[in-house]
This record gives structure tokens, C-alpha cells and sequence, in this order.
């Protein structure tokens, strides 16, 4: 067990609720059934931990809280945990169903960790929220809304902090369970964001990103190979144009010349790309971005885009 390699994988939102759905509880139970029959299969030959993004689960939660004034609102730190265990249970559910397929639901055990992220108090994400969450208000229920508003075209949404994550709390437990052969769900959603306030952390009013925050992770538990895994086939560059290109493997500083020159915008492929460069560029090792349905033939050099 303790020679195994170490991968860490990315799911994102998307492997729970896919474009178009609604996100009911058998939609996502499903979708999760392709990379959950994956995982189990790498689990005979690596040590797995899985994050996942929460986005979806998170704006239905926020829509369910404005449309009750019954129960008090809770706070967008424990809407995250509150996501960081129904995700957990899904994807735990979704395993133990897949294991039992090929025969190891009795030997391998696995494990979900609420997760804290550390970020920086004077990050300048806090001066400059840019992160939407929620549904979408017209301009008369906006007008009577305490938080910081943005105008889209479907009408003002919510817009919160996205700092960079610093350290993932949890990093030792995560480690100490790998070392013990647990399949490890954590970082949900890029973890629940916390600053040191003293000897004691405090949540804050943010949104990490789940890829930088999972590279992070990466890192700090030395994992072998970073997969992060959506619903698109890896890193394109001119994205929507006839020459538009998937790219498979590419060079760190090539890498860096298309993300200077704007081919992986913010809101989509940008964090990712960063989050496979920061990975890469600390530990030589392995990052790769691939779709949901090839999380093995990338991890076997196949398919996906990687950095060399």
C-alpha cells in the first residue's frame, strides 16, 4: 500500500449536475456513476483523494433561503459546509456503489472531510468582489438587498471575495488518512474560507476557487498527479473560432504565452490552466485537465492537456 503513487482529482460541479439539469438528488446520483466506476478502478493501483466543486448546490441553497423568511438564513460559510456533506455523501454513496462492482467495497475504505481553507484578511479580492452566487434579482427586490450587486443580463446577482488560497487547515488529517489507504473527499468547493483571527480561525464572506485551492492541496500533501476534470476535453486555445484547438502537451513556458496572451479567460478555463501551472511548476510533476469521462486515459497519458 505504501508504494502507491498519489492522485489527486478535481471533480467539476458539472459531475453533479450537468447543463440543462434541474439538479434533482437521482440526476446527480447518476451523472456521478462514470467517475465514481473510474475512481475505483485507480484506486487498485493509487492512493485517491477527490475534491469537487459545489457552485450549483450552493446557488440552490441560496435560492431556497430567499424564498423562506420561516427559518433564519444562514451564513454563505455554512451553506459551504452544509454543501461539503451532501456532496461528500453523494460521492461516498456513488463509490461504495462502484467498489462493490469489481469486488473491493470490503477492502477499501474511504473517508469525508469538512475542509477549511486559509486566506489572507487583506487579499485584494475583499476590496473587489467579483464572485456570483445565488439567483437573480430584478431591480425593485435588489433594492432592498444588503449585499454587493452586480447587473447581468439575466438581472443583479450577489457578488462575493474570491481570494487565493494560502493552506488548506486539514493538510496533516489528509495526509495521515492517505497514508492509512483512505479514499479522501475533501476542499468541497475549494474549502470553507477562513482567516487566523489569534490562536482561533474565523469564516469569512467568500468563495475560493476549487481548481487553486485543490493544486494547493496537491502540493502540500506531495500528491503524484493533479487531474482536474470538467466537461470540457482539456485547454483550448481560440476558443469558439474555426482554429480553435485543444491542446494535449505543451511546454510550461508555451503554456504561459497563451495564458499572456488571453486564451483561458478568468470565468472559465483561466483558473484551471493557473492551477495546473502553479502545480507544475512547483513539483515537476503531473497536472492534467481532462472531461469526466477520461479521467483514466489521461492519468495513462491518453488524453487530457499536461504540461511538460
Amino acid at each position: 500500500m505504501g508504494d502507491k503513487p498519489i492522485v489527486l482529482i478535481a471533480l467539476g460541479g458539472n459531475a453533479l449536475i450537468q447543463k440543462g439539469q434541474k439538479g434533482t438528488a437521482e440526476e446527480q446520483f447518476e451523472n456521478l456513476q462514470l467517475p465514481m466506476r473510474q475512481i475505483a478502478e485507480l484506486s487498485k493501483k493509487y492512493k485517491i483523494v477527490i475534491t469537487h466543486g459545489n457552485g450549483p448546490q450552493v446557488g440552490n441553497l441560496l435560492l431556497q433561503q430567499e424564498s423562506c423568511d420561516a427559518v433564519p438564513k444562514m451564513p454563505l460559510e455554512i451553506i459551504g459546509a452544509m454543501t461539503q456533506g451532501q456532496i461528500g455523501y453523494m460521492l461516498e454513496s456513488s463509490l461504495d456503489t462502484a467498489l462493490m462492482e469489481i469486488g473491493t467495497n470490503g477492502e477499501q475504505q474511504f473517508v469525508t472531510l469538512i475542509t477549511y481553507v486559509v486566506v489572507d484578511e487583506n487579499d485584494p479580492g475583499f476590496q473587489n468582489p467579483t464572485k456570483p452566487i445565488g439567483p437573480f434579482y430584478t431591480e425593485s427586490e435588489a433594492a432592498g438587498l444588503p449585499y454587493n450587486l452586480v447587473k447581468t443580463d439575466k438581472g443583479f446577482r450577489r457578488v462575493v471575495a474570491s481570494p487565493q488560497p494560502l493552506t488548506i487547515v486539514e493538510r496533516r488529517e489528509i495526509k495521515r488518512l492517505i497514508e492509512l489507504d483512505f479514499i479522501v473527499i475533501c476542499c468541497g468547493g475549494g474549502g470553507i474560507p477562513v482567516i487566523r483571527k489569534e490562536r482561533k480561525f474565523t469564516g469569512v464572506e467568500a468563495v475560493i476557487d476549487k481548481d487553486l485551492a485543490s493544486s494547493v492541496l496537491a502540493r502540500e500533501i506531495k500528491a503524484d498527479i493533479f487531474v482536474i476534470a470538467s466537461d470540457i476535453h482539456g485547454a483550448a486555445i481560440h476558443w469558439g473560432k474555426p482554429e480553435q484547438k485543444i491542446l494535449r502537451r505543451v511546454a510550461l513556458s508555451e503554456m504561459e504565452a497563451y495564458m499572456r496572451a488571453g486564451h483561458f479567460p478568468t470565468g472559465s478555463m483561466g483558473p484551471k490552466v493557473e492551477a495546473m501551472r502553479q502545480f507544475f511548476k512547483a513539483t515537476g510533476k503531473r497536472g492534467i485537465i481532462c472531461h469526466l469521462e477520461d479521467i483514466s486515459r489521461a492519468i495513462d497519458g491518453e488524453a487530457g492537456t499536461e504540461i511538460t
